[in-house]
């Protein structure tokens, strides 16, 4: 595999002091990682997670390294909409103004379930409660221009284990048809893309960029393995990274550049990768940003449908934040 992208240092060194950032599933992996390299660039870090005392364990561990972090950790359930909708409000009340949105949190081939509100889970998770969670802060990010969202997509929005992304508006969430876990992450993924594409189009103007990432393939807890940790270390760990297996930091160089490059607001709605294992093996080495090999990726017309199916989903829950 190529050498993993990195971010300019100077980047890393800016002083981030007075902006406020919200990062979902920010106790673990790619999440912890930005989290924690905001606080020590002086932003206010807001940490949405499914568990507070886990998140606040975390956040305990970030003030012991940098004392001066800027932390608060709210409780947030992807997969409940009501838990995204109570998130929200705490957000809003708190900090009226944002610079970041990261969407970092998700799931990823997990068994044939549901969401609480009835959404496959990886559809429902990955993408619809980041989608309205999205929508109700917009005023927020607005508030707060130049501001940036950040949405965490794949190198598996083309293919998933062999299942090609897309998106099956006749049956998001498999009701009729047989469910294949894969088949679903990779439209979780491609959605996350997709919305991220038409979010900038409705935000043009405002001052709010929209970009879709890939971390790469990262050693973060998706990837579970039965054995023995100290096997792990020994043996398939070395044998990951001989494939191309990311560290967290080395997968976190994308989600960082995506919020902190000056040149990305002038790109709104693109797709940056991490190195990875695309189809094509021109494309491996990444791009910061990289034109989606997925056809639709570029696709308007699926990205507006997507927008306004998706709408319809939660605004199906309650009353939902909605974009003009």
């Amino acid at each position: 595999m190529p050498t993993p992208l990195m971010v300019r240092q100077e980047l890393l060194n800016m002083d981030l002091t007075g902006k406020t950032y919200v990062v979902t599933g920010a106790n673990s992996g790619i999440g912890l990682v930005t989290t924690r390299q905001l606080a020590r660039q002086g932003a206010t870090v807001v940490m949405g997670v499914r568990r507070v005392a886990e998140g606040e364990r975390v956040a305990a561990e970030i003030r012991q390294e940098t004392p001066s972090a800027r932390l608060v950790v709210f409780a947030l359930e992807l997969g409940d909409l009501a838990s995204v909708r109570a998130f929200a409000a705490e957000v809003k009340r708190h900090y009226p103004s944002l610079q970041g949105l990261v969407n970092n949190a998700g799931v990823m081939n997990t068994p044939f379930s549901h969401t609480k509100d009835g959404f496959e889970t990886q559809f429902g998770v990955n993408h619809l409660g980041h989608f309205l969670l999205t929508n109700l802060l917009i005023d927020n990010l607005k508030a707060g221009a130049p501001s940036r969202v950040v949405n965490m997509s794949s190198f598996f929005h083309e293919f998933a284990m062999g299942r090609k992304g897309a998106i099956h508006f006749d049956d998001l969430n498999y009701q009729r048809r047989p469910f294949d876990s894969w088949e679903a992450y990779a439209q979780s993924k491609l959605a996350n893309l997709l919305h991220a594409r038409e979010l900038a189009r409705r935000l043009e103007g405002t001052g709010v960029t929209s970009v879709s990432v890939n971390p790469g393939f990262v050693r973060t807890n998706l990837l579970t393995i039965p054995l023995p940790m100290w096997l792990q270390r020994l043996v398939v760990i070395p044998v990951l990274r001989l494939s191309g297996m990311l560290e967290p930091w080395e997968g976190t160089q994308t989600t960082l550049h995506a919020l902190l490059a000056p040149e990305v607001a002038g790109q709104s709605g693109a797709y940056y990768s991490q190195v990875a294992r695309y189809k094509d093996p021109a494309l491996r080495k990444g791009g910061w940003p990289l034109r989606s090999p997925n056809p639709l990726a570029h696709d308007d017309a699926v990205a507006r449908r997507l927008w306004e199916a998706s709408e319809a989903l939660v605004n199906r829950t309650s009353h939902a934040g909605r974009l003009t």
